[in-house]
């Protein structure tokens, strides 16, 4: 039953996989658009003011890398890219506040570090801009 079950699912993986990439690719996206432009929500305190160390270049990051994961153009190396920026977002922001992501608020750029991680490491799945790279 669940060898039936394992080739089923195997043949939906490169759609899952690419579904997943254009999700976490748009949440990023979204995520730096309200650091720089408080849009779509103003997450309380008004768009950083341009220029203001990290928020402002951390968001121009979140925005350019999301988009090109939700395209999936080089997706490899900009999902490598927003793992290590949100590694970094973790251990500057939220693990001064305390020892666990439960109690730091550190929880979103965990998740964020590690599906980036795992896209780095599987690639970015079906109708991705590098699949059809790759096929000239």
């Amino acid at each position: 039953m669940t060898t039936n079950l394992d080739a089923r699912l195997t043949t939906y993986s490169p759609v899952i996989i690419g579904i997943f990439r254009v999700v976490f690719g748009f949440l990023l996206a979204v995520h730096g658009a309200a650091k720089l432009f408080a849009w779509p929500v103003d997450t309380g305190g008004g768009a950083v003011p341009v220029g203001t160390w990290p928020f402002w270049f951390a968001g121009v990051i979140e925005v350019v890398l999301g988009l090109m994961i939700v395209a999936g153009l080089f997706t490899r190396i900009a999902a490598f890219i927003a793992s290590g920026e949100m590694a970094v977002a973790y251990f500057t922001q939220h693990q001064p506040k305390g020892l666990f992501p439960l109690e730091n608020g550190g929880e979103p750029a965990v998740l964020f570090c590690f599906g980036f991680l795992l896209l780095a490491a599987i690639g970015g799945g079906a109708f991705a801009l590098d699949a059809a790279r790759s096929r000239r």
